[in-house]
């Protein structure tokens, strides 16, 4: 992770967080209360991105991790939730979605 930038690696720490997500996500939609492979796979991303985190909270001010890593997760939840898990939105969520976009965009010119 050297010469990476730690804007860049929140954001792969917040991929791999969603996708934490989704295993747990799967490991409850079933017919069964809880598939144990699923959840145990999720569990395994979210402890491995504890050692990306460190290094990343060395790098970076919290205030900043913290929005850059929200916002990328939400964006990220809310198209597995369209894409993979055929879930819609309503007006309000659109509009908060897009809000969420153009944070980004301003956030990435100021981090």
């Amino acid at each position: 992770m050297g010469s990476m930038s730690p804007v860049l690696v929140v954001a792969l720490l917040a991929v791999a967080g969603v996708i934490g997500d989704y295993f747990i996500k799967l490991a409850g939609h079933g017919p069964r209360y809880i598939d144990t492979k699923w959840f145990v796979l999720g569990l395994v991303i979210y402890a491995a991105t504890a050692f990306g985190w460190f290094w990343v909270m060395k790098h970076i001010k919290l205030s900043s991790l913290g929005v850059i890593y929200s916002l990328t997760t939400v964006l990220l939840l809310v198209g597995i939730g369209i894409f993979v898990f055929h879930e819609k939105m309503n007006v309000y969520e659109i509009i908060g979605t897009i809000g969420a976009i153009g944070s980004v965009v301003l956030l990435s010119r100021f981090v």
